[in-house]
């Protein structure tokens, strides 16, 4: 117990306390932006980054990875915002969050493992290239100060861990964000800061449960939102999961993570907060300033609360510059650049699911959409790969009186014709002999073309005789198929 507790909490005390600080400057701005998006006050999304980084930090299956208010999300809760108003955004959050620990026991966070490493390389690079367009609003229309301190916040960003003893032991991005924040003070420059993105709160959050009817005509308002948000948060949790456990070499547990984004929501709608999940951009600012238990997580989300409750004068303070430089560094780390360099060397399929992904989650800012073309456009890819995996060779027996065919591969939808093509169904012959050995029928449109073969050769006056069916297959041969058995042998 106490070895478990020091390795997930206390290992990497001083890195991850330094970590969850930057990713709590990090996270003002954008908990901000993504409220003004659904339509609410710029405190709901701050505590809705609060509870999510701090209840994910006790309950999440991935330690080191930042929970809080999401754009995806955000997105999600517009609409109903509008319409109904906060309470029943409220409302939705907890129903979202049920439905998530409902996933979590369902074990849904297994499915992960039918998304192939190309649509995670598409997922990366289409969040990168979000991450860095959500920049460019603040690099437009603005004076030369602006470039100049984002120049010089990437040149600290790149250059400070070079600095002996102490670049290796401070993340750049603080010392970056500090730094400009001095400058911006001391020089006295007129340039856009935390404070001009809306008010920060200057209150705790306190329990808040909705003021919305209990009733069926209620659930039937929210549960599409809540439905939407449990699904398109549990993705880019379970999709962020898989770039940190990919980052650290570490595992993380799938199923668990539903249960804690499933309580984390519960949580902040309790607060007053909006929906959240995991965040890639905030995850990766963690990883890369050296987080890496749950400490980093708890630390960012207490910070973030203690920073815009109690130091919101200074914190309003900090130039956008800084944070658009931190969001920058994130892009370019975050970007799978190799996949840039393995175009060439890549299969024309693989390199066609990581673009298609990038596209559409680019084009319609849903990573979901994007994931889901993804994984139907891989399976398709797969399933055309699979079906060429098939040969059926002949050759007379007997002297000349059987024809044996020997079928070696995987018998299913995408191969049943090329199966059914292999046969001369005009041959008149005396006996017929199909050797399944090698082969494998895995659904009903094999043992349907399985059926035709046979009960066309049978009509063309030859005995049948099937060999070699393997147990599983023999089992839907005689769930669904047609012919009769007679003269079918089952291999052990």
């Amino acid at each position: 117990m106490l070895a478990s507790l020091q390795h997930h909490w206390f290992s990497n005390v001083r890195a991850d306390v330094l970590a969850g600080l930057v990713v709590a400057l990090a996270l003002i701005p954008e908990a901000i932006a993504f409220s003004i998006i659904a339509g609410v006050d710029p405190k709901i999304g701050l505590y809705a980054s609060f509870s999510m980084a701090v209840v994910i930090a006790f309950t999440g299956g991935r330690p080191g990875m930042i929970s809080a208010a999401t754009g995806a999300m955000a997105l999600l809760m517009v609409t109903l915002v509008k319409d109904h108003g906060l309470q029943y955004l409220l409302a939705a959050t907890l129903l979202c969050g049920a439905l998530q620990i409902g996933a979590g026991y369902l074990k849904l966070g297994s499915l992960m493992r039918f998304v192939s490493r190309s649509v995670v390389t598409g997922f990366v690079n289409a969040l990168a290239i979000l991450i860095f367009m959500a920049q460019l609003p603040e690099l437009t229309h603005v004076t030369w100060h602006v470039y100049a301190m984002t120049a010089a916040g990437l040149g600290i960003i790149y250059l400070f861990p070079h600095v002996p003893v102490i670049g290796k032991v401070i993340p750049s991005p603080l010392v970056c964000i500090l730094v400009l924040t001095a400058v911006a003070m001391g020089l006295g420059l007129d340039i856009r800061t935390v404070g001009d993105m809306g008010a920060l709160p200057d209150t705790l959050p306190i329990f808040l449960w909705p003021d919305v009817p209990l009733n069926l005509d209620t659930l039937k308002i929210i549960f599409p939102y809540s439905a939407a948000m449990a699904v398109v948060g549990l993705l880019e949790s379970m999709m962020t999961a898989t770039i940190v456990d990919e980052m650290t070499d570490t595992p993380s547990d799938k199923n668990r993570e539903c249960k804690g984004q499933g309580l984390a929501n519960i949580a902040t709608g309790l607060l007053g907060g909006m929906g959240g999940c995991a965040m890639i951009g905030q995850s990766v600012i963690n990883v890369k300033s050296g987080g890496r238990t749950r400490l980093s997580t708890l630390v960012a989300g207490v910070a973030l609360l203690l920073m815009v409750v109690f130091l919101s004068d200074w914190v309003s303070r900090i130039p956008m510059a800084a944070l658009v430089a931190v969001m920058i560094m994130v892009s370019i780390g975050t970007f799978s650049w190799d996949s840039l360099r393995n175009l060439k060397r890549y299969p024309l399929s693989t390199n066609i699911v990581m673009v298609v992904t990038v596209a559409v989650v680019v084009g319609t800012h849903n990573l979901a959409y994007g994931v889901l073309a993804g994984v139907l456009l891989a399976a398709l890819f797969f399933t055309n790969k699979m079906g060429h995996y098939l040969t059926v060779e002949s050759a007379l027996q007997d002297h000349g009186q059987c024809r044996v065919y020997r079928v070696v591969g995987q018998v299913f939808f995408s191969s049943a014709d090329k199966f059914r093509a292999a046969f001369n169904l005009k041959e008149h012959l005396p006996r017929v002999c199909i050797d399944l050995t090698q082969a494998h029928f895995w659904d009903i449109t094999a043992i349907a073309a399985l059926d035709s073969v046979i009960l066309k050769l049978r009509a063309n006056g030859a005995e049948v005789q099937v060999l070699g069916l393997n147990q599983a297959s023999a089992t839907l041969v005689d769930r669904f198929g047609l012919h009769d058995k007679e003269g079918t042998a089952a291999s052990a």
